[in-house]
């Protein structure tokens, strides 16, 4: 009997747009899935669209082919969502719109994401554009992590562990990550070329018990992925726990993510073992590249992760941008010259000037308006390989620049403040102009935010934006 004819359960699951949410988080396309469960790409569109229901038998082939947990299609009849909606449509602006309460919560059971996008309406989030992200799952897990410090002790502890068993195999953790996901998980890893994942670093193949990882990724980045797949097996009970404050379905899968992440790091640079190395050597972040065999960027990421009680290591700010100067990782616990979401950092720190030397570390003592200063370095990084004139890039790389710091009362334990004196001159910058008050500096791009405009056509000074307070 295949699955299409199999008989459904006895009430009736239509849940589509779950089924494809699993599908599309996972990458694959409808042909793909079809052929992971047996089933015609015809019947598998049926289900996605609610023209089917899912059968007991589609039920078990799918939690047997991607290790679900049942209940999580099976369970949430979108009551709770429903209800939301049904207090929506009970707003006053909407009189003489007739909508039943049973077709909510319908809505709530076949389209969860609509309903879930009309709640956060509903609840005046603003919008991303006028915030700079602010709302939505990103913004709900960077503050999370902000609300950890970026420090999740208990997982950080967990990692630690691992990371022993894992030395007892050998010194070399990258292969000691692999050999355990072979032999306790009965999953391999290939290095797949990039002709076959032309857009994809990492992808679990249940089916062939494969992590396949694209060829473009460098030797410490595999390792890095390999990690974040033992991590989401080995750690699971961590990383859910540390999630557990986010309730919103998506943002809390964009949180394992990340926690994913954050314990392949600490698997990898084990807390105890990077705290030392970092104060033997003075937070020298090339040379800590080469003792744990990890690239600036996942360095740089474990520099901020730091806080453990009893053992804190100095404080770090880390910020990614591309050429354009966007912002595509931010991470400040305390003060920092990092802009606030949505505003564009200052031309001024060199951050922006790695781009011109490509490879050299850029260090640059910077103060704030209000006296803060802090010592920066700054690189550029690739993130991934590109076969020659490949793909949409051409000939193009894909550049980012990483930028790091601390303020300068703890730049005296860092190697990279020698011959630096951190009391004296340093480079004046600002929070992005649309925050900057600074009215004599001569790289302004705009006017700051809520000033006081004037314009005189007998004047022209150092900007063309004349400004004031009140």
């Amino acid at each position: 009997m295949t699955l299409e004819a199999a008989e459904p359960i006895a009430r009736k699951l239509f849940a589509g747009a779950r089924v494809r949410a699993l599908r599309t988080a996972r990458g694959l396309t409808q042909t793909r899935m079809a052929s992971d469960l047996g089933v015609s790409v015809a019947y598998l569109n049926l289900i996605e669209r609610d023209q089917r229901p899912l059968s007991a038998a589609f039920l078990l082939k799918l939690a047997g082919t991607y290790e679900l947990d049942l209940r999580s299609l099976a369970e949430g009849d979108g009551s709770a969502l429903g209800d939301e909606l049904v207090k929506i449509f009970t707003d006053p602006r909407l009189i003489g719109i007739d909508v039943p309460r049973a077709d909510l919560r319908e809505l709530a059971v076949r389209q969860p994401g609509i309903a879930q996008a009309l709640v956060r309406l509903a609840a005046g989030a603003p919008a991303a554009a006028e915030t700079g992200i602010t709302s939505g799952p990103i913004a709900q897990v960077r503050g999370l992590l902000e609300q950890h410090g970026k420090h999740f002790a208990a997982l950080d502890m967990a990692a630690e562990a691992l990371a022993d068993e894992l030395r007892l195999s050998g010194g070399d953790l990258n292969a000691a990550v692999v050999e355990r996901l072979r032999a306790r998980h009965s999953l391999g890893v290939r290095v797949m070329p990039v002709e076959v994942m032309p857009d994809m670093l990492r992808r679990l193949d249940l089916h062939a018990r494969q992590l396949q990882l694209s060829e473009s990724l460098d030797a410490a980045s595999r390792g890095v992925a390999a990690a974040i797949q033992l991590a989401l097996i080995e750690l699971k009970a961590e990383i859910a726990e540390a999630a557990a404050a986010i309730i919103d379905p998506l943002a809390r899968r964009a949180a394992v993510v990340a926690l994913a992440k954050y314990a392949a790091g600490a698997v990898l640079m084990p807390y105890g073992r990077f705290l030392a190395a970092c104060e033997a050597t003075g937070y020298d972040v090339e040379l800590l590249q080469a003792r744990f065999g990890r690239g600036l960027e996942q360095i740089a990421h474990r520099l901020t992760t730091l806080g453990r009680a009893g053992a804190r290591g100095v404080p770090f700010f880390l910020v990614r941008i591309d050429r354009a100067g966007t912002i595509s990782k931010r991470f400040a616990p305390g003060p920092s010259p990092l802009p606030k979401p949505g505003m564009g950092s200052c031309a001024l720190w060199n951050l922006h000037a790695a781009f011109a030397s490509p490879g050299q570390m850029q260090r640059q003592l910077i103060e704030l308006e209000d006296g803060h200063r802090f010592l920066t370095l700054a690189r550029t990084v690739r993130s991934v390989a590109v076969p020659w004139g490949a793909g949409p890039w051409g000939s193009e790389r894909p550049n980012f620049a990483i930028g790091i710091g601390t303020t300068a009362r703890h730049a005296a334990a860092l190697v990279w403040s020698s011959g630096l004196d951190l009391g004296g001159a340093a480079v004046a910058i600002g929070p992005g102009c649309a925050a900057c008050r600074r009215a004599d500096c001569r790289q302004r791009g705009s006017p700051p935010a809520a000033a006081h405009l004037a314009f005189d056509e007998r004047v022209r000074g150092l900007t063309p934006f004349r400004f004031t307070e009140d």
